[in-house]
């Protein structure tokens, strides 16, 4: 057989190097070993690949791999250029590639073969018509066994050879049709084959991806073939040669052999979904750097990354240095154009890596792709970029930094056929609907699409600005919205979303009279019931009727209708002023106009009373100081007071009940308020003597640590201008201003209401302040004290104005007491004795506090009523000391009331000013038995006086220190009477010792009692 590939001499001249240098053999063993089971291991299927892709290259055809699994034989066929010496030498030595000149060739490193040796004894290669190369691993053996220098170095290694360094010619090999060179490999054990199969498996598309000139890989397992292709995947290649120059540069740290071979290349590749758009990695592409086959170098970026990475001796990491460094920035830039090229679809955003990275090839990757991707013009947008594009420098940071310095990278570009494209620190994102992003896109400079989502974290990355709708509505402003008319408007509030009203706040808003505001809330909406007014003397914020939507309500708007335009603190604001206004005409015209479209009735607005309107004398009066020609009020009043007559010609326009709602004065005005604190500085109603029945009721009430709270304030006003105070008091007293006079409930405590204790106070009735007279047939105690009120009033109303009705109605009532005392005091009234003493002894019962002591009190002296000073008055606390203080007047009221009445009036009472010491002398008595029947607890002995004396005053009788003493049958009686508790059956007494046989009888009229 001819020696067609040089085998023979190739086992000759390596069996001498052998024979020559033992260490030599050990060398060649220990490295193929190491490639097989290190570097190499789980590669034999990639280097079948990478054989077959660099044969089609040289062949300049398709290259088609077809791996065929049975049993134990694993036989790869490929297209391409057929084995040759130079292949065959390749093969059969390590480290020495003869693809070294090669542009694009998968192989660089001569050992790929070496991967066969895990799995295979004995391996052949051979192309259609041509010998064939084998190896074998007994053969190698038996052959250096046979050499004495090596023999015992084959012992040490227990037999185990280099088995790819001596190759054996062998006959044709049987090469499927359509193919060029078949690979065969029988397996060695079951273990080979699982191995095998598993690769076979886990074959995917990134070794075509890896190996351009590999179109298509089939593999058979057992009948069931299965093609793997690089369809479906977006790929970005870069390449180039390096000049001298770089190659002394790049190339200073690499071995000779690949300064050989001065190419580089550079590619991503990321499968495409059915759209079109990027999607993820397949499970079976492992996610590391493929050089072009892969490695253990991970790479955690959403795209296949194939370059001609240095690989470091174990052939599994990328070696560090200036080739790497050049080849990371090629990398970067071939990504970003990856990008560019893709779908411009939010789905570009996986693409975009974050900051972290698996390793240090990973982390160095990604910081070179984010170096650029913020500055690279990918992403579509509805308006045009800002003008000043500022992108960040990192020509400096170690790690990307956001907010680094910036400076101008990309000049705005113009829209091309599918409108914008603008870089990433160019673009802004909104959060929203598609209808509500074009609408607001000419705003927005930069501004994506919808469906862009706002918080992805490659928005961060790409430098996007986020913005925040309240954002968006602050930049509808200032020139970018004049001229936009109240239609554009109303189509924006149509998209807006009606779930972020506090982003919307600051909504410009076009009005009807041409303003342009911030803020729906405060605008109106005019409905029908304001159809047709004249609101534009107001001031309103009338919303454009064209720009009116739902929307506006829900932010804050209000429907217009003539009630609630009324309301508006700013319609508010033009009655208050309309005093000095220098036309308050037009206020007034819109004004009623609105009260009469409302149907306001008088008193629902009191604020209404600030409207300036015309008088009948031609001077302007706020409304609540104009009266009805005709009304009920205008004849009641004095003359020439403040009050005007409302113009004839403005009843006759807007009718006595419009103006009657605006405050005019058809009857009396009515304060009406609700939760009053009384206080001097927030009740203030301007009425009459207000300050004084706040006292009042302060008076009325408990000490409390804040002041207390009216719930319901109603008052009368203009009570001090009446002249016609009958007329007055028919109208007062009937409904509705009779509400005005009932009493108010405050802290549990019922007070006066204003307009009750003001007429109380003046002379309103019969001439007379009302709380000087009484009820006709009232408590007859008051006889004298109160004149009748007259009648033409009921009695309830009579009552609410102060009219008295009973002692204890008077005395329960705030200075009451003190009224009734001066009353008594006045020489002017007539009171008799009976009277007299039912009325102390109703006053003992006030409380002394309520009462200043008076100056001239009414009491008894001899027999005769009088009215006399204070300090000569003396209140009688015991019957025994009436005789020594005959001579001063005398309150005389039932002897157990003296010490209340002492303190209520400040009175001495008798035994203050008398001692009552017995200075005569007498004799001890027995007290007659038969007196013990109608007293069984009196005394048993008595003192009995011929003159008795008491403080020198002769006296009938005194009860003294425990005795009594007497001077008489009479005095005796009262003594034992008082002494026992029973002064009422003193006169009973006095009859026994008279006649001691009536005693049957008084005491038949005793049980009578």
């Amino acid at each position: 057989m001819t020696d067609t590939f040089g085998t023979d001499r190739m086992r000759a001249a390596v069996l001498a190097a052998w024979t020559a240098s033992p260490a030599r053999f050990r060398e060649d063993a220990n490295a193929e070993e190491d490639f097989a089971l290190g570097g190499y291991r789980d590669r034999l299927i990639v280097e079948l690949a990478q054989n077959a892709a660099d044969a089609a290259l040289r062949a300049g055809v398709p290259g088609v791999l077809r791996l065929t699994l049975r049993g134990a034989l694993l036989t790869a066929a490929n297209t391409g250029a057929p084995l040759d010496a130079t292949g065959v030498e390749s093969l059969a030595t390590l480290r020495v590639s003869g693809k070294r000149d090669e542009a694009g060739a998968a192989g660089r490193f001569g050992v790929g073969f070496a991967a066969v040796v895990s799995v295979c004894d004995e391996p052949a290669v051979g192309s259609r018509g041509s010998a064939s190369v084998r190896w074998s691993r007994a053969e190698t053996a038996e052959l250096v066994g046979a050499v004495p220098e090596l023999a015992g170095r084959l012992a040490e290694r227990s037999g185990h050879v280099p088995l790819l360094r001596l190759p054996f010619e062998a006959g044709p090999l049987d090469v499927p049709d359509g193919f060029d060179t078949l690979v065969r490999l029988p397996l060695k054990d079951e273990a080979s084959a699982l191995a095998v199969r598993r690769m076979l498996e886990e074959t995917s598309p990134a070794l075509p991806l890896g190996m351009p000139a590999l179109s298509t890989i089939e593999i058979d397992l057992d009948g069931v073939v299965r093609t793997v292709t690089a369809d479906g995947w977006h790929v970005v290649t870069e390449s180039g040669a390096f000049a001298p120059e770089q190659v002394a540069e790049l190339f200073a740290d690499r071995p000779t052999e690949e300064r050989a071979r001065p190419f580089w290349s550079v590619r991503w590749a990321v499968p495409l979904t059915g759209t079109g758009e990027p999607g993820p990695l397949p499970a079976a592409v492992p996610p590391v750097v493929h050089a072009p086959t892969p490695s253990d170098e991970p790479i955690d970026l959403p795209a296949l990354l194939i370059a001609s990475f240095p690989m470091a001796t174990d052939r599994r990491h990328v070696a560090k240095g200036p080739l790497t460094d050049f080849l990371v920035e090629k990398a970067a830039d071939a990504y970003v154009r990856l990008v560019e090229e893709l779908p411009r679809t939010p789905k570009l955003l996986d693409l975009v890596p974050s900051y972290m990275g698996k390793g240090e090839l990973d982390a160095r990757v990604r910081r070179a792709v984010l170096q650029r991707l913020p500055g690279t013009p990918l992403l579509p947008a509805l308006s045009a970029p800002a003008p000043a594009v500022r992108t960040p420098s990192f020509a400096d940071a170690e790690v990307y930094e956001p907010d680094a310095e910036w400076r101008v990278e990309h000049p705005p570009q113009e829209p091309g056929a599918d409108g914008w494209v603008v870089a990433g620190r160019e673009a802004a994102v909104v959060a929203g609907s598609a209808a509500l992003l074009d609408a607001v896109a000419a705003f927005v400079p930069g501004l994506l699409p919808a469906g862009w989502p706002a918080r992805h974290p490659a928005m961060t990355s790409l430098g996007v600005r986020r913005v925040e709708l309240s954002e968006v509505v602050d930049l509808l402003s200032g020139e970018a919205v004049e001229g936009l008319d109240a239609g554009w408007w109303h189509a924006l509030y149509e998209v807006l979303p009606a779930d972020d009203p506090e982003s919307l706040g600051a909504l410009p808003v076009p009005l009807a009279d041409g303003r342009l505001v911030r803020g729906p809330r405060g605008t109106l909406i005019l409905t029908e019931g304001g159809a047709g007014l004249d609101l534009t003397p107001l001031g309103l914020r009338i919303v454009h009727p064209e720009a009116a939507h739902p929307a506006l309500l829900r932010l804050g708007a209000a429907e217009a209708t003539p009630r609630t335009i009324l309301d508006d603190p700013i319609t508010k604001a033009a009655v208050a002023q309309s005093l000095d206004s220098p036309d308050p005409g037009p206020v007034a015209h819109a004004v009623l106009s609105l009260v009469r479209a409302a149907g306001l009735a008088p008193g629902e607005a009191p604020w209404l009373a600030e409207l300036a309107l015309p008088g009948a004398d031609g001077e302007l009066y706020p409304a609540g100081e104009l009266m009805l020609a005709d009304g009920a009020l205008a004849g009641l009043l004095e003359p020439d007071t403040h009050l005007g007559v409302a113009a004839r010609d403005l009843e006759e326009t807007y009718g006595p009940r419009v103006l009657e709602a605006a405050g005019v004065l058809d009857g009396f005005a009515v304060v009406h308020d609700s939760d009053v604190l009384l206080d001097r500085d927030e009740c203030d109603h301007d009425l009459d003597g207000e300050e004084e029945w706040l006292d009042h009721v302060l008076d009325l009430l408990p000490e409390l640590d804040v002041p207390p709270v009216a719930p319901d304030f109603v008052a009368v006003r203009d009570l001090e201008l009446v002249a016609d105070w009958p007329a007055a008091l028919r109208l007062l007293t009937r409904p509705p201003l009779r509400a005005a006079l009932h009493p108010l409930r405050i802290e549990g405590v019922e007070v006066p209401s204003y307009t009750a204790w003001w007429l109380a106070g003046h002379p309103v009735l019969d001439g007379r302040r009302p709380r000087e007279l009484r009820l006709p047939g009232a408590d007859p105690l008051l006889q004298g004290l109160y004149a009748d009120a007259s009648g033409g009033l009921d009695e309830g109303a009579l009552a609410m104005l102060g009219v008295r009705s009973t002692l204890a109605e008077l005395l329960d009532s705030h200075g009451g007491p003190e009224e009734l005392l001066d009353l008594m005091a006045d020489e002017s009234i007539e009171v008799d004795r009976a009277q007299l003493r039912s009325l102390w002894m109703a006053l003992a019962a006030v409380e002394p506090d309520r009462v200043a002591p008076p100056g001239r009190v009414r009491a008894v002296l001899g027999g005769d009523i009088v009215v006399a000073d204070a300090e000569d008055v003396v209140v009688v606390e015991a019957p025994d000391l009436l005789q020594l203080v005959t001579d001063r007047p005398l309150v005389l009221a039932p002897y157990d009331l003296a010490e209340s009445l002492s303190e209520l009036l400040d009175l001495p009472l008798a035994g203050e000013v008398a001692s009552g010491e017995v200075t005569s002398s007498g004799e001890t008595r027995q007290v007659p038995p038969q007196v013990r029947s109608l007293l069984p607890t009196a005394p048993e002995t008595y003192v009995e006086h011929e003159k008795l004396l008491v403080d020198g005053v002769g006296c009938a009788w005194r009860f003294y220190e425990g005795a009594v003493h007497c001077a008489g049958l009479d005095g005796l009686a009262r003594g034992l009477a008082w002494a026992t508790g029973q002064w009422n059956d003193r006169l009973a007494v006095a009859a026994m010792l008279r006649d001691p046989s009536a005693v049957p009888l008084l005491l038949a009229e005793a049980d009578l009692s």
